[in-house]
Order: C-alpha cells, then structure tokens, then sequence
C-alpha cells in the first residue's frame, strides 16, 4: 500500500512557499514609485557598486533575503515601502513626483548627492513620513509650502542646496524638532516657528528683518538657535535669551545694531536657564558691553567680536567659581579703559581675544592679549565721534 506521508510534505511545502511569496510581493504601487524614481536618475550617475545599480526589478524590492537585488537602500515592513535611504555616489536626476505614492515611507534619506530641480510639492502626501534628509543636493526653487502638510515630520533637513524664496509657514508642524535650512538662498523675514523644536538651522541664506518674539513665542524646547550669516537687523531683544531650554545662539555675521540682556529670574522661579553659548560676532552693535551676560551661571562662551562696542569692560566678566566665562571674544570693538584683573588670575585663566580695542594695560604674557589695540589715533576719533565704518 503507499505511503500518503510523502504527498502530504509536498502539499505542506507547497502550500507554505505559496504563503511566503504572497507576503514578500511588494505592493504594486510602492514599485511603481520605486521604478519611477531610479528612472529619473540618470544612468551615467549609478556606480556598478552602489545601492541604486542593485535595484532590479525582475525581483521582489521587498523579497528576502536580498543576496543580489535591492542589496540596499529600501526597507520593508511587510509589502510596504517604509525606508528610502541612498548611499552617497554622486546621483544625479530629479526627485520624481511619483515618490509620494509611497504612502507608508516614514523615513527619506537621500542626503549627498546630486539630485537637483523642484522639490515635489506632491510629497505632501506622505503622512507617516518622520524624517526628510534632502541635504547636500542642487535642489532649486522654493520650498513647497505643501510640506506643512506633513503631520508626522520630525526632523527636515534640507541644508546645502540652493532654495529660493521665502519661508512658508510651518508652525502646523507640532512635531518637528530639528530644521536645518543652512546654506541656502532663503530670502525674507522668519514666520512663525513650529511649537516643539529642538534645533533651529538658518545659517548662510539671505534672511532679513528683526528677530520677533512671536516667531519663538511658545518654544519650551528650544535649544539651538543657528542663525549666522544672514541680514537680521534690529536689536537683539532680552526674551531671546530666556527661553527656557536654550544652549546655544549663533547669530554672527549679521547686521543687528543692538543687543538687551534681561538677568535670568533666580531659580526656583527659573530653574532652567541653560544657556551655555552665544556668538553676535561681525555685527553692528553699539554701546556699553551687556553686563548681564555675567548672570547666566551656565554660560561658558561668549563672542562679541567686530563690533562697535564702547567703555570699558565690565568686571562681573571676570568672575571665578563655577559660573565663570571659560572663553571671551570682545576683539575688534572700541573698548577702552584696563581689563579686569581677575581675567590674569586665579585658577582655570580665561581663553579668547581682547585685542583690536582701545584698551590700556594688557599683558601680552596673556593669550587674550596677544593681538595688539587699534592705534591711539583711531580711538581718539572713536571717542569724539562716531567710530570709523
């Protein structure tokens, strides 16, 4: 009689491979979006080793294991598309408007190529994505103002490119909390910011007007504020530097007038200032140096370089103990009078540069003294007028 044990195991085995190909089929969108986008980059701009020459489509992109085929560069969760992350070869193409038929991405990563053209207005359609990494590409144009449709958006990173125009309004990103938009072409005065950032990245666009409080109005979380090498004017006012989470405020190289220091509330009433960095270098600030600055116990480096500051220079600068300054840039001002004695004492001596004024008594045995003072004639124009431009 025959054995039935042998048609069994080949049914079972048929049966479980029927199985496994139905969940390994990608689903039919998701490749036409990933057939669409390797079509838009060129194919001179696909190295025989990287991710993208892997892509071929005779295969399963969400199939394992992956031993020759989409080796890299797309991640799955079932028959979905849920990661789009390139290597950085160089790619060259446009970013096709069909990426937004992969509904599932929450992570878009094709930082450091070529990529150039539009961003898609149509990748407002992606509303799990977290994470868009555009950087380091030639994408042109503005910033599609359809990406404050992107609920779920963590962190945009599009700094490096050559965008255009003005800043939409993102503050209906509640989410968000990195942007870096450095290095750009970004033109106009901030919106409104979104509520729950951590990190602000502005630098090197051609950004204008004054800072207003109700751009940063709410930002709890707020610790990095990148700001430099822009056109800001105005004054740089005292609710900027009690914002409760902030770190660090970089906004050098740019073309604020003025600058107002409030003395943080005592703890427990503001138990978290936390301030430990600000730079306004290369600026057109005027009058006396902000004594204040003296009063944020986390502060460790402060840089007010190149300048049009004025008088002498506070002695609450030199402070020791645990909320002492560790490192001082007032070089490149109109300061008169001696420097605090306490800055060539004591424990743990102060790095930076105090030269480039119109100090008297600085020790040259001092690093902070080694860049010699303007000559006598400059300061005396200084003080009967207006510094020299």
């Amino acid at each position: 009689m025959p054995n039935p044990k042998p048609t069994f195991s080949l049914f079972f085995l048929l049966s479980l491979s029927s199985i496994l190909t139905v969940r390994s089929a990608t689903f039919p969108a998701d490749i036409a979006a990933l057939r669409a986008f390797k079509s838009a980059v060129k194919p001179a701009s696909i190295p025989a080793t990287s991710c993208l020459a892997t892509w071929n489509f005779s295969a399963d992109p969400c199939a394992v294991p992956r031993i020759t085929h989409f080796t890299c560069g797309v991640t799955c969760s079932g028959d979905r598309v849920v990661q789009l992350t390139l290597d950085s070869q160089g790619y060259a193409g446009k970013l096709t408007p069909l990426i937004s038929k992969l509904t599932q991405l929450i992570n878009l990563d094709i930082g450091d190529n070529s990529f150039y053209g539009a961003i898609p207005s149509s990748i407002s359609s992606l509303p799990n994505l977290k994470n868009l990494i555009l950087r380091v590409n030639s994408f042109s144009g503005p910033l599609p103002p359809s990406i404050a449709s992107l609920k779920s958006l963590q962190t945009l990173d599009l700094s490096r490119n050559s965008l255009s125009g003005s800043l939409p309004n993102l503050n209906s990103l509640a989410g968000l909390t990195r942007l870096d938009l450095s290095y750009n072409k970004l033109t106009g005065s901030l919106p409104k910011l979104p509520p729950n950032m951590n990190e602000l990245a502005l630098k090197a666009n051609s950004l204008s007007g004054p800072l207003t409080q109700s751009s940063f109005d709410g930002l709890t979380r707020l610790m990095v504020v990148e700001l430099s090498e822009n056109s800001f004017t105005g004054t740089v006012e005292p609710w900027l530097f009690l914002l409760p989470s902030l770190q660090q405020v970089d906004l050098a190289k740019n073309a604020f007038t003025g600058v107002a220091v409030s003395k943080p509330a005592a703890a427990p009433a503001n138990p978290n200032t936390e301030l430990v960095a600000v730079d306004l270098s290369y600026n057109k600030i005027e009058g006396l140096l902000p004594v204040n600055f003296a009063e944020y116990s986390m502060l460790r480096s402060l840089a007010l370089s190149y300048n049009k500051f004025r008088g002498p220079i506070p002695w609450q600068y030199s402070k020791k103990g645990s909320s002492s300054l560790q490192r001082l840039y007032l070089d490149g001002n109109y300061l008169n009078g001696s420097p605090p004695s306490g800055f060539f004492s004591g424990e743990g001596p102060i790095s930076g540069s105090l030269g480039d004024n119109c100090l008297q008594s600085c020790p040259v045995s001092s690093e902070l003294c080694l860049k010699s003072q303007k000559p006598v004639s400059i300061c005396q124009q200084a003080y009967g007028g207006k510094p020299r431009s």
